[in-house]
């Protein structure tokens, strides 16, 4: 039955949309903080904020059931100085303003869902991941940790934690899938560079889902790597995607390439030629069926 509110940091995106309709079933009420102007759409109120300072959102924390934060620039972008310094502020900033809120009101939260990053492990080839992996070198890991150590040092005892190291999100209406298909369907789906590196991937629902959980198991506290539990290599991606929109042959995606395209796009060529190969350890523990745990099924149900 649905009870009480939820907060929802970062709802305005594509993730947080997609979570929305899957916290209407639990709360009668959710606030979405956003940099948009405030407005309201049934039980769904979205309120202003700047993600890194207190104002008068402040106020929605008191009485809230749990908050789900999902706050982060998106790292889709060349990695410039001021592009980087973003990302890392967005992130670290919007967690110490919520732990600063929860400290100000009467009746805090009893349950924090923080988004984190399985590139906090780095490029690793094909070494298989779990929470238990030690942490990678380079920008994406350092950023990790400090999105993970502001989350750690939130001051709040009465507060179950839970940090998500999620992986690539597979979604209709966002995110890097709808950039993906729209290019085989253009015969430009080939393998990229030499297709060995490993992408971790889950379904959008199934992210949904495991968020919804960590709000209602109080068992579930701590690091979860959040991913489908069979990666796969660029290869063998690319080619699940042909066979779903029906195309045959891509020509290859050589580095230079593809470097050459990332900086005419304004993007980063690592997010195609470096990945990682995580695998679900706690959630599979615990038991946690997957909708969508091959990726052949995830592609048709988003797709056709």
């Amino acid at each position: 039955m649905p009870q009480n509110k939820v907060i929802l940091a970062g709802g305005s995106g594509f993730l947080g949309q997609a979570l929305v309709p899957f916290l209407l079933k639990r709360f009668e009420s959710i606030i979405v903080l956003t940099r948009n102007a405030a407005r309201s759409d049934g039980p769904v109120r979205y309120v202003s904020w700047d993600a890194k300072s207190q104002g008068p959102w402040t106020a929605e924390i008191d009485g809230a059931t749990a908050i789900v934060n999902l706050v982060g620039r998106t790292v889709d972008c060349r990695k410039t100085p001021a592009n980087k310094r973003e990302i890392l502020e967005s992130r670290v900033h919007s967690v110490r303003a919520l732990a600063a809120a929860c400290n100000a009101v009467a009746n805090p939260p009893n349950v924090w869902v923080q988004a984190g990053t399985a590139h906090i492990y780095g490029d690793t080839a094909d070494e298989i991941l779990d929470e238990s992996s030690p942490l990678g070198s380079g920008f994406a890991p350092d950023v990790g940790r400090a999105w993970e150590a502001a989350f750690d040092n939130a001051d709040l005892p009465n507060c179950r934690h839970i940090m998500l190291r999620t992986s690539f999100v597979l979604g209709r209406h966002g995110g890097a899938l709808a950039t993906l298909a729209k290019l085989t369907r253009c015969f430009l789906g080939g393998t990229v560079a030499t297709g060995r590196q490993y992408i971790s991937w889950i379904h959008v629902d199934d992210f949904c889902r495991i968020v919804m959980r960590a709000i209602e198991n109080p068992t579930m506290e701590g690091v979860y790597v959040v991913t489908a539990p069979n990666p796969v290599t660029n290869r063998d991606f690319m080619a699940a995607l042909r066979r779903t929109l029906h195309r045959p042959w891509s020509p290859p995606a050589p580095a230079a390439c593809v470097r050459l395209a990332s900086l005419l796009m304004r993007t980063d060529p690592e997010l195609a030629l470096l990945g990682r190969r995580s695998i679900p350890t706690r959630l599979m523990r615990e038991v946690f069926e997957f909708q969508f745990p091959k990726l052949n099924d995830a592609l048709r149900e988003l797709l056709l």
